[in-house]
């Protein structure tokens, strides 16, 4: 509807028919969001002001506007509100408690499954910092998140101990996700309370890595089940191990890497599982320190023909932009909000993932503008581009009711 001429809408059209999330809808088209929604088995059995596509985009929305209270965040996602003015009818904006109730409504599935529909690798053959030897370089790793401190939270997420041995101020919640090193898209992740390990985590997400990726992985990662299971996708690995794992030394190569073996230390059948040939690259940086720092790299490239030592160890260094991923997420995106709003595991689940659903589509933006304008996108501030889109929201709309 347009801002000027402010005229009564026609009695069959709802407030919610002018729910306005302009690029969001780019990403997360509105036939998908419905999809997702059916699938879940949370379509609506009758008419509702808020049905449940908008609801999905008010829960990425909330991600944008983390500081802001739930009205204030609907507001932002209308099409304005000014032809309400002067006017003796019964439209008004959602309260508080009924967007509550959609969201209760709608639980988290439906965002957690749009994420999982949509997010993909979106780096393009000639995105800066994005591949090695025509695989792309991809990092896993996980934080955690402080959730309200509600009984419900605490019982669900639990509370990590602090450094002295006492109770964290807030339950968290634990994520556990894999992101393109050159576009910072996150385009899968996994959830749970913080008391389940990132291994436990990791190995629900390791099943998903797919061949033509090269993944980075910090030390704290390594098992031989996990790299087992890893690898077995087809996915080339790039991990960081301790130096005190001493794999079975097979060959040294021209480059000064060298294959070796690894084998199970633990398990039932340890004994009886054959061991797997790896690439060791050794290496410390020199950064003017006494005593530099060593590094231990495992990789499944065994070919120093595709992959030279000197090259896997400059990837590697790529690992640490996940860590970038997770500070644009919690700290950017959040905003100055120490915890999240949502008072109830289901409805923290859903914030999380619309908060991955914001970010994906942000970075997917970025990555557009960066290739029209022939730039790097880890040039390209995310802060700025964050205001860009909470900006962008007022100036295009949609019909929730019609894809």
């Amino acid at each position: 509807m347009p801002r000027s001429g402010w005229v009564k809408p026609e009695s069959d059209r709802r407030l919610s028919d002018l729910v306005s999330v302009g690029l969001l809808t780019r990403v997360f088209p509105a036939d998908v969001v419905d999809a997702v929604v059916a699938a879940a088995g949370r379509t609506e059995q009758r008419q509702r002001a808020l049905p449940a596509r908008v609801v999905a985009y008010f829960a990425i929305g909330m991600a944008l506007y983390s500081d802001g209270s739930y009205e204030d965040v609907f507001a932002q996602l209308t099409d304005g509100l000014s032809w309400t003015t002067g006017w003796e009818q019964s439209w008004s904006a959602p309260t508080k408690s009924a967007i509550f109730q959609a969201r209760s409504r709608l639980g988290y599935e439906p965002l957690r499954d749009l994420f999982a529909r949509v997010a993909r690798p979106v780096a393009r053959a000639d995105t800066p910092g994005s591949w090695l030897a025509g695989r792309r370089l991809v990092a896993i790793d996980g934080t955690c998140v402080d959730v309200p401190d509600t009984p419900e939270n605490a019982d669900f997420f639990g509370r990590p101990p602090s450094s002295r041995g006492e109770q964290s101020a807030f339950p968290q919640a634990r994520l556990f996700a894999v992101a393109e090193c050159g576009t910072h898209a996150m385009f899968d992740a996994v959830l749970g309370p913080c008391r389940t390990s990132e291994i436990e985590l990791a190995r629900e997400l390791a099943g998903r890595l797919e061949p033509g990726m090269l993944v980075l992985a910090d030390r704290g990662l390594y098992g031989f089940k996990l790299w087992s299971q890893a690898a077995g996708t087809g996915a080339d690995l790039l991990w960081r191990v301790k130096t005190t794992l001493r794999p079975r030394h097979v060959e040294t190569l021209p480059d000064g890497s060298w294959l070796a073996r690894i084998v199970a230390t633990s398990g039932v059948n340890r004994a009886s599982t054959p061991p797997l040939n790896v690439r060791v690259v050794d290496y410390t940086i020199d950064d003017g320190r006494d005593n530099p720092q060593q590094y231990r790299l495992l990789t499944t490239i065994l070919d120093p023909d595709q992959a030279s030592a000197t090259e896997l160890a400059s990837a590697y260094a790529q690992r640490w932009e996940i860590e970038s991923v997770f500070d644009e997420l919690k700290s950017h995106q959040r905003g100055p909000r120490a915890v999240l709003r949502s008072k109830s595991p289901e409805l923290v689940q859903q914030e999380i993932w619309g908060h991955l659903c914001c970010h994906y589509a942000i970075r997917t933006l970025m990555l557009d503008a960066a290739t029209h304008a022939g730039r790097d996108p880890d040039r390209i501030s995310f802060v700025a581009a964050l205001r860009i889109t909470r900006r962008a929201l007022s100036h295009s709309s949609f019909s929730p009711s019609q894809p």
